[in-house]
């Protein structure tokens, strides 16, 4: 059975740093595009950062700049460096298939991210 396993969230202060991983089992990680996603409370669920199967990524316009997405297919696992945080990256951070809507893997637990002083 495919699954997705984020870590690395936690309470962090305004302008601080996180890396989040999200280690996915099976075969089929290398040929895929990933891509983190995040769902604040009373918010739906929003894309973060993608990454191809080749490397290439993109980023939502909020968090151009500050967070980088990379990949080890090596590893099975894509990360998601988050710097500079604000108090509005405070989510739960999931990562998934890009899109998300032809993605083989279900959602996974995900990971709280909360950005306060």
């Amino acid at each position: 059975q495919v699954q997705l396993v984020e870590s690395g969230g936690g309470l962090v202060q305004p302008g601080g740093s996180l890396r989040l991983s999200c280690a996915v089992s099976g075969s089929i990680f290398s040929i895929y595009a990933m891509g983190w996603y995040r769902q604040a409370p009373g918010k739906q669920r929003e894309l973060v950062a993608s990454i191809g199967s080749h490397g290439q990524t993109d980023f939502a316009d909020g968090v151009k700049g500050r967070f980088t997405i990379s990949r080890d297919n090596a590893k099975n696992t894509v990360y998601l460096q988050m710097n500079s945080l604000k108090p509005e990256d405070t989510a739960v951070y999931y990562c998934n298939g890009f899109p998300a809507y032809a993605s083989p893997y279900s959602w996974g637990q995900g990971t709280q991210v909360t950005v306060s002083s």
